[in-house]
């Protein structure tokens, strides 16, 4: 009789303690977790801002609070996202790996353009487009040059992929010059509201830029087939060895040794499953809309009360945030002489706002009922041009330089003190 009275305390105990391993054992993994994600780029320190840029948001707190806190919230967001989606894509293939790249890669951008859309910012989503294109072809590949030939002579990258990419940008660029010469070629107009200004479109801007949109989609579809299926062996990474030429003045700063306890470190590197990848994604893209919905909503009260113009705040300030993670990625591979990778992340993902994020969101204004459009100004797409013309010049040769860097960034500081005086349109209108 003791031990059948012994036997079911003894049971209870057993299970319980069964049940306060396995929460433990969930606990170190969740902390586990986190500490991967936390330190899978450095400016995840600015995680702190989300909360802060939540409550500020929730509690209308200074329009400039607002703007300014959600901005630095949404840059390790947007880093996040690349990482969670870089580590879901290890586990499900080149091709569909590529696909969520193309996805999630620019769901920052994404996530603004729609929210600013249904709030009827198209001006914000134009810069913002236009913005990004040039920020990745401008800015960070100008970074990757400096950052990579700055102790070295020269570096070199796969030249048939610069090219593909090279003839890609400048179909996306005939995409916006042509509506803008379409608009340009229309009969003057008797009365000045019978013609939209930049922002705005009749039936006729609107139904060409709708149009090409969807041509665009088809060829950057094609475009994930050359890449990912029938060519994708021009696109494999191959790994670059410094040529040595500056040994003499310059000590190796990796050693044998090192190299193989980075390896060994990396292998030790604790990577996501397929089911947390999936709820990172998740929860960050649920943050970035919070934090980008209190962004654009005090775009208005931003503008008023600083004198800066719309397309200036769309144009350079915003793609700052979708860009910082690439920005980062690139700088770091470039510095360890990964080229093709590097050219990869700054070219590739300007090539993705320009023929998957741009014409999708016209499609998307266009089941909004919002009249999104190809037609830049004049003078936007004269900048893309220009911008698109240098870039295709410096990297064509499949070679580059820091001197090449510090041309891009050059261009990239001028095009930004360029918009920085340019007034909005309807301000234009107005005079």
């Amino acid at each position: 009789m003791p031990s059948l009275d012994q036997t079911p305390l003894l049971s209870s105990n057993s299970n319980g303690h069964t049940s306060t391993q396995k929460l433990s054992s969930l606990r170190r993994h969740f902390l586990k977790t986190l500490i991967t994600i936390f330190y899978s780029s450095p400016v995840n320190y600015l995680l702190i801002f989300v909360p802060i840029g939540i409550i500020a948001g929730i509690y209308e707190w200074n329009s400039n609070a607002v703007f300014w806190i959600n901005f630095l919230a949404i840059v390790p967001l947007a880093s996040i996202l690349a990482f969670a989606t870089e580590e879901l894509a290890e586990h499900v293939g080149e091709t569909l790996g590529g696909l969520l790249n193309a996805t999630f890669g620019n769901a920052v951008e994404l996530i603004v353009s729609i929210i600013a859309l249904k709030e009827n910012q198209i001006r914000i989503v134009q810069a913002s487009m236009l913005g990004s294109i040039l920020s990745n072809l401008l800015l960070v590949l100008g970074c990757c040059f400096i950052a990579g030939g700055i102790n070295r002579l020269q570096q070199t990258f796969n030249q048939t992929v610069a090219q593909t990419m090279s003839s890609l940008m400048a179909l996306a660029t005939s995409s916006l010059l042509i509506p803008a010469a379409f608009h340009a070629s229309l009969p003057s107009p008797t009365n000045e509201d019978e013609f939209p200004v930049p922002g705005t479109s009749d039936d006729l801007i609107l139904s060409l830029s709708r149009g090409v949109s969807i041509i665009l989609l088809v060829v950057y579809v094609i475009f994930l087939f050359f890449q990912l299926k029938t060519h994708k062996a021009l696109f494999e990474v191959q790994p670059q060895i410094d040529d040595g030429i500056l040994t003499a003045v310059l000590p190796e700063t990796i050693s044998s040794d090192n190299t193989t306890n980075l390896s060994t470190k990396e292998n030790e590197v604790k990577h996501l499953s397929i089911s947390t990848s999936l709820g990172v994604l998740v929860v960050a893209t649920i943050l970035v809309s919070l934090c980008a919905d209190y962004l654009v909503g005090s775009i208005d009260n931003i503008v008023e009360s600083s004198g800066l113009s719309k397309t200036f705040i769309g144009l350079i300030v915003i793609p700052i945030v979708g860009n910082a993670a690439e920005h980062v990625t690139a700088v770091v591979v470039a510095m360890k002489n990964k080229m093709d990778l590097a050219i990869g992340v700054a070219v590739g993902s300007s090539l993705q706002i320009a023929i998957f994020v741009t014409p999708f969101m016209v499609l998307v204004g266009w089941i909004l009922d919002v009249p999104m459009s190809l037609y830049f100004s004049t003078f936007e797409t004269a900048i893309l041009f220009v911008s698109v013309f240098i870039s295709n010049l410096v990297i064509l040769d499949g070679e580059s330089n820091y001197l090449e860097g510090v041309m891009l960034v050059s261009t990239y500081l001028i095009v930004a003190l360029a918009f920085f005086y340019y007034p909005d349109v309807a301000d234009v209108v107005k005079v």
